[in-house]
Parts: structure tokens; C-alpha cells; sequence
């Protein structure tokens, strides 16, 4: 790859993983378009219902904290879980009425420490985030901590093969089998299904994963 390139490239793949400055804002918007319709899926496969308490995950550009908080209604809780301080500030920004009444938290965090306590959530969404985590297994087993029993949370990643085509993924994605992103959640005790969507160019996979 031509080193200019291989330099544009790597820049976008460390904003993908943690969105900052000035090229942050676009890249959040970006990622709201690109990655809206496996957010959608994953807000509704989590199942959130009125007066429940969710959390997305590495929210990035806020588009499932919106969804969620649609979902949970005026009596529910959204905490909104993102490791980088440009796209909490955004958040805070655009969500000042929600923030103020209470119905959403905004905490800066990771998979691996997540800032929620035990059994603390009835429904999570995570989406397009796993490529960024070099202990699967431990963010596995925060995401089953926090879950309460019969609770959802739903891993979002993009089908691997085609991921592996995009010219940014080499640059510091870790693009694991599906096999082995559900292995590590049934090892954390969570009960897997795989919902596969088939869309250009890049399919997905919901990891629709249910505490016990």
C-alpha cells in the first residue's frame, strides 16, 4: 500500500476506534450513517420496554442512545457508556433535556470497565466495537456482569470476510471469527443466538446474546 494511503488509512481506523478533534465530528457522523441500520436491529432485538434500564455502549455518534430512549419511555433509564471524551461532549451537547430529567446518564468507559453495577441493566447494545477489544473474553464477562436476569445485550459486528476487504480494517481492527465472538459470551454464561443481515457491502451479525 502506497505510504500516503497506508497513513490516511490508519488515521481513519484510530478514529473509528476512538472518534477526536476536528476529523471526530465527521467520522460521528459517518459512523450515524453507516452503521444506523445495524443500530436499529439492535435496539429492537435488545427488546427494551417501557421503564426498563438499557445502555449502548460505545455509542459513538449517539444514534442508539436516541432509539433507546425512545424505547425505555419517560420512566425508563439510559446509560450511555463511550471511552472517547469528544463523543461523550457531543452527547452532552445534544442531550441536555434528557440528561437534566434523569432519563439518560452519559459515563465515560470501556467493554473491559464498564462504569455500571451488577445486574444493572435489563437490555444493552454494543455495535461495531468488539474490533477494538484485545481481551474479548473479559468484555464478555462485563457485559454478562451487568445484565439482570432474562436481560439482552446485543453484540453488532460486521460479517468478517468482507470487514477484511475495507482498506482501514488492517490498521489495528481485530476481525474474529463469529465462532469465536460467540464462544466467548457462552463462556461468560450468556445464551447466543446469531442473526445474520444480509446487506451490501457489508453483511452483519447480531449476537443477540440472554442472561440466564
Amino acid at each position: 500500500m502506497n505510504p500516503v494511503v497506508s497513513r490516511v488509512m490508519s488515521t481513519l481506523a484510530g478514529q473509528l476506534g476512538n472518534p477526536h478533534g476536528v476529523l471526530g465530528k465527521g467520522v460521528a457522523a459517518m459512523l450515524n450513517r453507516s452503521n444506523r441500520f445495524m443500530i436499529e436491529a439492535a435496539a429492537e432485538a435488545a427488546g427494551a420496554a417501557p421503564g426498563d434500564a438499557a445502555a449502548d455502549i460505545g455509542f459513538g455518534g449517539g444514534v442508539g442512545l436516541s432509539l433507546l430512549l425512545d424505547r425505555v419511555g419517560a420512566n425508563g433509564t439510559v446509560h450511555g457508556v463511550e471511552i472517547s471524551p469528544d463523543m461523550l461532549m457531543r452527547a452532552r451537547s445534544r442531550f441536555v433535556s434528557d440528561i437534566g430529567t434523569g432519563r439518560l446518564r452519559l459515563l465515560s468507559g470501556s467493554l473491559t470497565e464498564l462504569p455500571l453495577k451488577d445486574a444493572g441493566v435489563d437490555a444493552a447494545i454494543t455495535v461495531n466495537t468488539v474490533y477494538f477489544v484485545p481481551d474479548l473474553d473479559h468484555a464478555c464477562a462485563e457485559l454478562a456482569r451487568v445484565l439482570r436476569p432474562g436481560g439482552r445485550v446485543v453484540v453488532g459486528i460486521g460479517e468478517p470476510e468482507a470487514m477484511a476487504r475495507m482498506p482501514f480494517t488492517s490498521h489495528g481492527f481485530l476481525l474474529r471469527p463469529v465462532t469465536e465472538v460467540v464462544a466467548a459470551l457462552e463462556q461468560a454464561g450468556l445464551t447466543v443466538e446469531d442473526r445474520f443481515i444480509d446487506r451490501k457491502p457489508i453483511p452483519a451479525h447480531l449476537l443477540v446474546a440472554r442472561a440466564s
